[in-house]
């Protein structure tokens, strides 16, 4: 008996391993999207950032990176309001600061040491000001999230290498200033971050590895906490984008055209969806999200969610426009 149990394991053992099915997946479709960035056959869109204009919600703006050019302003009609010639700027986030709105992207113009490009944005005529540069470390660029804590205006670079740098940012000058006040790290090549502000913690996606959290406090201790592996399943290398509304946690499954959703207050899985074919394309490859909640205007009345799309055909790479409220709708939130 006990050689046939034996005979039993052995077959079991070196039986093929059958695939695990990906985790359900809901479609929505994208309302709208923007005017496809001015670097054409190249991968060049890549995050954007999101202003609501809570007194005309309809004349909000859409800020977004052209990796290989610059930043575009664009208007919820996804026509160019502006462009800044910044070269090779990868990330952007934009914080309401002190009476005005900054923004910032990640500077890779030199590979070797990273700098945080900021610029003023003009709500009423969506024009972008240089406010200038400010070094954030040695290493190339690649991420960057705001944080504001105790009235100051901070910021997270991450470095390509994992490594993430705090900044305490200095706008009262006539150039900016920033200092290094805290280093993280992860293991290996990260890139998407994004800030609860609520509960004060940021959240970092490491590519091939999954998404970490840290406590976003300049004081506090730099252990990293998992929140989700990439399992092939609900995450699929590359974990790309991050974007944080309304009580959740959005990431770009790049791997496989998905997005995964978490509860931020016990970072527990939700679901995910994809942005399917519809009127405006779906979306492939995603680099950069955001999600704002709150009115803007009768296409996303309780919020905005922004995907880069790595495949615009024929023309160049753009950013996808989704009403949050398709997405609570299909996930029940």
């Amino acid at each position: 008996m006990l050689r046939f149990a034996s005979v039993f394991l052995l077959l079991a053992a070196c039986a093929p391993s059958r695939p695990v099915p990906p985790a359900p997946t809901l479609n929505v479709v994208a309302r709208g999207e923007t005017a496809p960035v001015r670097t054409s056959n190249d991968d060049a869109a890549d995050d954007p950032a999101i202003w609501r204009n809570a007194a005309n919600p309809s004349a909000s703006l859409i800020i977004g990176t052209d990796k290989k050019a610059g930043l575009y302003v664009y208007g919820l009609d996804g026509q160019v309001r502006d462009f800044v010639d910044a070269g090779r700027v990868n990330n952007v986030d934009l914080a309401e600061f002190g009476g005005r709105l900054i923004v910032a992207a990640s500077d890779r113009n030199d590979e070797a040491n990273a700098r945080v490009a900021l610029f003023s944005l003009d709500g009423t005529t969506a024009r972008l000001t240089p406010l200038g540069t400010v070094p954030a470390g040695t290493g190339e660029a690649y991420g960057f999230c705001f944080h504001q804590q105790d009235g100051a205006l901070h910021g997270f670079i991450v470095l390509k290498d994992g490594t993430i740098n705090q900044l305490a940012f200095d706008l009262s000058g006539a150039a900016p200033a920033a200092r290094i006040v805290r280093t993280l790290k992860v293991a290996t090549q990260a890139e998407g971050c994004i800030v609860d502000p609520k509960r004060q913690r940021l959240y970092v996606a490491e590519e091939d590895a999954g998404i970490w959290r840290f406590e976003a406090n300049a004081t506090a201790p730099t252990t990293a906490t998992a929140v989700a592996k990439i399992d092939g399943q609900r995450l699929v290398a590359d974990v790309e984008g991050l974007a944080a509304a309304d009580g959740y946690l959005i990431a770009s499954s790049q791997g496989d055209n998905g997005y995964a959703v978490y509860r931020l207050a016990d970072d527990r899985y939700i679901g995910r969806f994809r942005i399917s074919v519809g009127r405006y394309g779906a979306t492939q490859e995603t680099d950069g999200i955001e999600v704002i909640a709150g009115n803007f205007g009768p296409d996303y009345p309780s919020g905005l969610m922004v995907a880069q799309d790595g495949e615009n055909p024929p023309l160049a790479q753009n950013f996808k426009l989704v009403s949050w409220a398709d997405v609570k709708r299909a996930l029940k939130l």
